[in-house]
């Protein structure tokens, strides 16, 4: 699996630091007025990205 790494603008084969595991940090929503959808995107993207992991055996 190959990542964009926006820091050396190019395509980059994904490793874990521990084999076989794999840790994501998402801070939670910093929400200063009504909620809307782009709160619930960010939740979301973590989302699908942790399931596409595990389904991949990370």
């Amino acid at each position: 699996m190959k990542y964009f790494d926006t820091l050396t603008n190019e395509m980059v084969e994904f490793a874990p630091r521990e084999p076989g595991k794999v840790s994501i940090y998402a801070c939670g929503p910093t929400v200063y007025d009504v909620p809307h959808l782009g709160h619930a995107r960010t939740a979301l993207t973590y989302d699908v990205i942790a399931r596409f992991l595990r389904w991949r055996g990370f």
